[in-house]
């Protein structure tokens, strides 16, 4: 099971676990570690892009061997780096520093208008992970109104990234672009898994206070 899996799962847990949320330490460490590289030595470096790339890249890779020293999975370790290598190739490619968050911003995009889609279709997306984390179908669920409006908080997340992000990206300004990429990253992502949990989670006692039917 991935990082994002585990911290996703979240939604439907008993108890709301923040550091389980961002992965622990070692996931918020590792998702901010290579863009805070990337950037300090961009800016320190009077803006030498092949230097960034380089030690991002090497920083990356020993994390990589790490997770391999402690017998993790190559696919999962890889996967789960996936986006920084790609942004690292992006920026290499057009030669522009920019360029290493442009592939956060059209994920960001693309996961903006696929939750539209899944509540347009009244499928909403926090629905979809409650099936499939649980087994429990939303189909006709009480909660329904109550997924929508989780999912409407993931739209809001996702929006709020590309208004803050893409006019720095426009402006070139590679500094803030880093800077709010890792603020409105794994931390944010927390803060968005803690409210939806909260509004689709079951208030403890329900039961009790509603039993069910005796079947016989």
């Amino acid at each position: 099971m991935s990082e994002s899996e585990q911290g996703t799962r979240q939604i439907v847990a008993e108890e709301f676990n923040a550091m389980a949320a961002i992965g622990g330490v070692r996931g918020l460490i590792e998702s901010a570690a290579p863009a805070v590289v990337f950037v300090v030595s961009y800016v320190a470096s009077s803006q030498n892009l092949t230097l960034a790339l380089v030690l991002s890249l090497v920083l990356v890779a020993g994390m990589v061997i790490l997770r391999l020293v402690q017998r993790g999975s190559l696919i999962q370790s890889i996967t789960g780096f996936g986006g920084v290598l790609i942004g690292l190739v992006w920026a290499w490619l057009t030669g522009e520093a920019r360029d290493y968050f442009a592939w956060g911003i059209v994920v960001n995009a693309l996961y903006l208008v696929g939750c539209l889609i899944t509540i347009l279709i009244r499928r909403p997306l926090v629905g979809l992970l409650v099936q499939i984390f649980t087994g429990v179908s939303q189909k006709g669920s009480p909660k329904h109104g109550r997924y929508v409006a989780a999912t409407w908080l993931w739209v809001a997340l996702f929006a709020a990234r590309l208004i803050a992000q893409v006019p720095l990206y426009q402006a070139d300004d590679v500094a803030w672009l880093g800077t709010v990429r890792i603020v409105m990253g794994v931390p944010l992502f927390a803060v968005v898994l803690f409210v939806t949990w909260l509004l689709i989670r079951e208030p403890k006692g329900a039961l009790e206070e509603h039993p069910p039917s005796d079947p016989s």
